[in-house]
């Protein structure tokens, strides 16, 4: 156990996991306890906050539970105060909820189109919106975007909302970054690249033949040979949220093991 957010009280949003495994929430959710930090998880499925919960408590963490849905105010509203209500403060929000919708602007219907902007995009403004007075308030606080490589490059995949939203959420970190940097607040993202995690067991997979070769073809397009995993960003997310980083803000980090390097 480290001791880098000794204290700290850290409100992450998507801190479940979609399927077995380790999803970036998740792992970011545990890797923030492991710091010290108190955690609040933030799940649409109260079962998989809990689950979360579970692993911190084993851990000998401290951990509340709770389900809200980021694209209604109201939830996120409820979900603030009562980590307030637990904790006293926020000094940490970690904003990891993000969907992928297939299609391009052809294909994909306008429902779709609407619900990818706003789980991605409406979201961190409903977040942002209630956390950051308390921030401000308080003249400290971090917040960590998990954002994507989709965001300021073309992945190979039909995701047009997803890179529209993914773009979108660069540009309010910085913005958020700029505003608030003299009322303590700083506000960074994570781009990751190629990620071994459950979700692209549900999502990605259709676009190959088999799992095997979705994997096999996904290791190979990364420099280092490999996809990276839900703790890559976790410990990325760690990074940023600690005072390590006390003067870093409006940066959109890529964790990538170098796809963002290369030419094509």
């Amino acid at each position: 156990m480290g001791e880098r957010l000794k204290g700290r009280t850290v409100l992450v949003f998507g801190a479940g996991s979609s399927g077995p495994g380790w999803g970036n929430g998740k792992a970011a959710a545990v890797a923030f306890a492991r710091e010290g930090a108190n955690v609040a998880a933030v799940d649409l499925r109260e079962e998989a906050a809990a689950e979360t919960c579970g692993i911190i408590r084993e851990e000998g963490g401290t951990a509340l539970a709770l389900a809200a849905d980021v694209t209604r105010g109201e939830d996120v509203a409820r979900a603030v105060a009562a980590t307030v209500g637990a904790f006293g403060r926020i000094d940490v929000l970690h904003n990891n909820v993000g969907i992928t919708a297939p299609g391009g602007p052809i294909e994909e219907s306008e429902e779709s189109w609407r619900r990818v902007i706003d789980t991605n995009i409406t979201s961190v403004f409903l977040t942002c919106k209630h956390v950051l007075p308390l921030m401000v308030a308080q003249k400290k606080g971090a917040i960590v975007n998990v954002s994507s490589l989709a965001a300021i490059r073309w992945t190979g995949y039909p995701y047009f909302s997803y890179y529209a939203s993914k773009a979108g959420l660069n540009q309010m970190t910085v913005a958020i970054a700029l505003q608030h940097a003299r009322d303590g607040v700083r506000c960074n993202a994570i781009m990751p690249g190629p990620m071994d995690t459950p979700l692209i067991r549900q999502q990605i997979v259709k676009f190959y033949a088999s799992e095997e070769e979705m994997l096999a073809q996904r290791n190979a397009m990364c420099p280092m040979g490999r996809m990276g995993t839900a703790w890559d960003v976790a410990n990325a997310a760690v990074f940023l949220a600690s005072d390590e980083a006390g003067y870093i803000t409006g940066v959109c980090l890529p964790v990538d093991g170098g796809v963002s390097c290369k030419v094509s």
